[in-house]
C-alpha cells in the first residue's frame, strides 16, 4: 500500500511541476491512432534513419498506451524494442516529449523524484502524437543516442504538418 501511495504521490508531483513550467493549456486527448497514421510515421522515421545508417525500433500507442505498431530495422539493438515502447507510453502518457522529462532530472533537486515511478522512460526519443490539436497516441524511437532518437522522432512528426 505504501508503494502504491508513494507511486501516486511522485505522478502528481510530477503532474503538477511539469505543467508550471509550461503555461499553456493541458492538451486533451482525442480518437487514437489509426493504423494507417501509424505506418506511415513509422515510415517516415525509417526513411529518415535510413539515410543517417542508424538502426532503429519505433513504436506507435494509442491513447491508452497500448501498442499499435512496432517495427526493428534490421541490426537494431534487441533493448531497443522495450525503450521504444517505453519512451511511446510515456511521451503519450504524460502529455509531453520525454527530453522535458529528461531536462527536468538533469537539472537534478526534487525533479529526481521522477525517477521513482516505475515504467517511465525519461529519456529523449518519445514525443505525442498530436492531431486537430489533441493527442492520438505517442510515438517512441530507439537505437542511437537519445539525440538522434529524437531526430528521428521530430523527423516522423513533422511529416503530420
Amino acid at each position: 500500500m505504501k508503494t502504491i501511495i508513494m507511486s501516486v504521490s511522485v505522478l502528481l508531483w510530477i503532474t503538477s511541476t511539469l505543467q508550471a513550467q509550461n503555461t499553456t493549456p493541458v492538451p486533451e486527448y482525442g480518437e487514437s491512432i489509426k493504423l494507417e497514421l501509424a505506418r506511415k510515421l513509422v515510415n517516415v522515421g525509417q526513411a529518415y534513419s535510413k539515410t543517417k545508417q542508424w538502426p532503429m525500433a519505433i513504436a506507435i500507442v494509442d491513447t491508452g498506451g497500448n501498442l499499435v505498431l512496432l517495427e526493428k530495422m534490421d541490426n537494431t539493438q534487441l533493448a531497443s524494442v522495450d525503450v521504444a515502447i517505453g519512451k511511446a507510453k510515456t511521451a503519450n502518457n504524460f502529455k509531453r516529449p520525454t527530453k522535458v522529462m529528461e531536462e527536468a532530472i538533469a537539472a537534478g533537486g526534487a525533479a529526481l523524484r521522477m525517477l521513482a515511478v516505475p515504467g517511465i522512460f525519461p529519456v529523449e526519443g518519445g514525443e505525442p502524437i498530436y492531431l486537430n490539436g489533441k493527442i492520438i497516441g505517442g510515438i517512441g524511437v530507439s537505437g542511437m543516442q537519445p539525440g538522434q532518437d529524437g531526430e528521428v522522432v521530430r523527423a516522423a512528426i513533422a511529416s503530420l504538418k
